[in-house]
């Protein structure tokens, strides 16, 4: 069999809103308009604290940004090739950036602008960051994926790679660590989804393949699911799957309505007395709620001359940031009051921009 090509790209050029297009021409004009936050596409955004987000692009910037404010706090220069992945260390102002420059960089936000840490040893682009849990016995560690095929574990203080294990084939697009657990949930572009044991560093579970490439994964709060989405075109594949990772490989449901590449999928946190539900984004511009349990669709919200949607981060039961590769980073307010699902072509919860940035 030959070598594994590639199908899933996500180059910013391609997919710019043309000179000649108003890409900003349906938004409505009661969306607040702030201060960008960046100078081109967005491939990922995440969430700092309740109030600040971290974001990166095609400009090379890692950028923290008060979204309640309206208010870019600081600009991160030092990767030479567009960021891919964001992450936050939990209750502190670490930041983590991966980039195709083939480096993760370590920021802290109350360390000036210069980057405190860096992390070598890729060959390619880095696509997966995944923070161990507050509680692990084992120190603060790091964990990277590439489509080098290399999955690497790092010590946080001293940037040495302490495990690193090579697969053939595995092309990382994201990388996810289980809550209160030591294992580590990576898709990839072979379409597999693996389970690792963070001790060992081994892969303890493969799920099932799946027909198209898996782009993003998420994992529940409680560490029972786990959401992945998938690469496609013409509604064929660009579905998000929903995992059972009490056993492994059992899909649960499937999320099908996007039009083209499913590029991110999360849980959304719980409202008080509401039902568990996943949120969705895709190339097609648009977010799609889901009942995470019936996968009934209980609101679309289109983005029509944003392009591919790929990154989404809940900052509560209501408030959704996600990032687009035509118009910047999108604040998106979720009504918890009564969802419920509608016949094809209409929309039971009601989703809104309010602000962009």
């Amino acid at each position: 069999m030959g070598k594994l090509q590639s199908k899933f790209r996500k180059r910013s050029e391609l997919y710019r809103a043309s000179q000649g297009e108003k890409a900003d021409a349906t938004f409505d004009s009661q969306v607040l308009q702030y201060e960008p936050a960046h100078h081109g596409s967005i491939n990922t955004v995440t969430n700092l604290s309740p109030d600040l987000c971290v974001s990166g692009g095609s400009d090379q910037a890692v950028v923290v940004y008060d979204w309640k404010q309206g208010r870019l706090c600081q600009s991160f220069q030092g990767h030479n090739r567009e960021v891919t992945k964001v992450i936050c260390y939990p209750g502190s102002t670490w930041i983590f950036s991966a980039s195709r420059d083939k480096t993760v960089l370590m920021w802290d936000l109350n360390q000036g602008d210069e980057h405190i840490q860096e992390f070598c040893g890729h060959e390619l682009v880095v696509n997966g960051l995944a923070i161990s849990p507050v509680w692990f016995a084992d120190g603060r560690k790091l964990c990277t994926g590439s489509r080098d095929n290399w999955m690497c574990l790092w010590d946080i203080e001293s940037a040495k790679c302490e495990q690193r294990h090579n697969i053939s084939r595995n092309l990382v697009t994201h990388v996810c660590w289980v809550p209160a657990s030591s294992s580590i949930v990576q898709t990839s572009e072979d379409k597999t989804i693996r389970v690792w044991d963070s001790r060992a560093w081994q892969v303890t579970n493969t799920f099932p393949a799946k027909q198209y490439i898996q782009t993003h994964c998420d994992v529940s709060l409680n560490g029972h699911y786990l959401v992945s989405s998938s690469n496609g075109f013409g509604g064929q594949g660009c579905e998000a799957t929903l995992w059972d990772l009490r056993q492994p490989g059992c899909k649960v449901v499937e999320y099908r309505g996007h039009l083209q590449t499913t590029a991110c999928c999360v849980f959304l946190p719980m409202h008080p007395g509401g039902t568990a539900q996943v949120a969705t984004s895709s190339h097609d511009s648009s977010v799609r709620i889901w009942d995470q349990n019936t996968a009934a669709c209980l609101g679309t919200l289109s983005l029509d001359g944003a392009g591919p949607l790929v990154s989404l981060a809940p900052s509560d039961s209501t408030n959704l940031l996600c990032a687009s590769f035509n118009t910047g980073l999108h604040h998106i307010q979720v009504d918890q009051g009564s969802p419920h699902a509608q016949s094809s072509g209409s929309f039971g919860q009601d989703i809104k921009v309010v602000a962009r940035f």
